[in-house]
């Protein structure tokens, strides 16, 4: 199956979690930036609050799609081993492309959260979003800096896998909802009609939206 946009992937992938709708400890966390669309699509349909968690890949010099680990927040970095052993990549050039993701992501942290706290994860639900999975290195991360801060439940739900990645996932969460797993996979942005880059401006205005919606149930209530 090709989703026309990641839009329509977040309502595909909110149907296969709609378990979770209405339930009050529930947290929905988009990876950014392209996990954003899909997660907004999710929250809205769970009626559940929508944040971020910023992950970001540590791509090989000169082969920038090539992950050779990840960071996220809370100072956690997980590394392929296989990547770093075969490319024979020292801790000097590790260290330098870390510095230079962990900019990028304290500059996201500030954009995306405007001086808001991280939400409290602690013995709440947490449905971990992102537009797809192929590697898996930035959702690995993502997943082993959320355990620190004790959940719940942590569920992994994305559109569409690699089958491997997402058998993988089935240890390290304590649910895994891939909507495809498509035999022939290759890339996520395959299965998309429409796989733009989600910019900035975009994550803050969903990010705000979802806030809105939030605050109006609320008073609704």
């Amino acid at each position: 199956m090709v989703f026309k946009d990641r839009t329509a992937a977040g309502q595909l992938l909110a149907g296969q979690l709609s378990c979770y709708a209405d339930c009050s400890d529930v947290l929905v966390l988009a990876l950014p930036r392209g996990g954003v669309p899909v997660a907004f699509e999710v929250a809205k349909e769970l009626d559940t609050a929508l944040d971020v968690f910023l992950v970001r890949k540590l791509g090989v010099p000169e082969q920038p799609e090539l992950a050779m680990g990840a960071i996220a927040s809370g100072g956690v970095r997980v590394l392929n081993d296989d990547v770093v052993q075969s490319l024979h990549l020292s801790n000097t050039i590790i260290e330098k492309v870390a510095a230079k993701e962990q900019q990028e992501l304290e500059r996201r942290e500030r954009l995306y959260r405007d001086d808001y706290p991280a939400p409290e994860i602690r013995d709440r639900i947490v449905i971990l979003i992102d537009d797809g999975l192929a590697t898996g290195a930035t959702m690995r991360a993502a997943v082993r800096a959320l355990r620190q801060q004790d959940p719940a439940q942590l569920i992994v739900a994305v559109p569409i896998a690699a089958p491997g990645t997402c058998r993988e996932f089935e240890s390290e969460a304590d649910r895994v909802v891939c909507a495809e797993t498509p035999h022939h996979f290759f890339s996520v942005g395959l299965w998309y009609e429409d796989f733009s880059q989600t910019t900035d401006e975009q994550v803050c205005n969903l990010l705000k939206q979802a806030t809105n919606c939030q605050t109006t149930a609320s008073h609704s209530s």
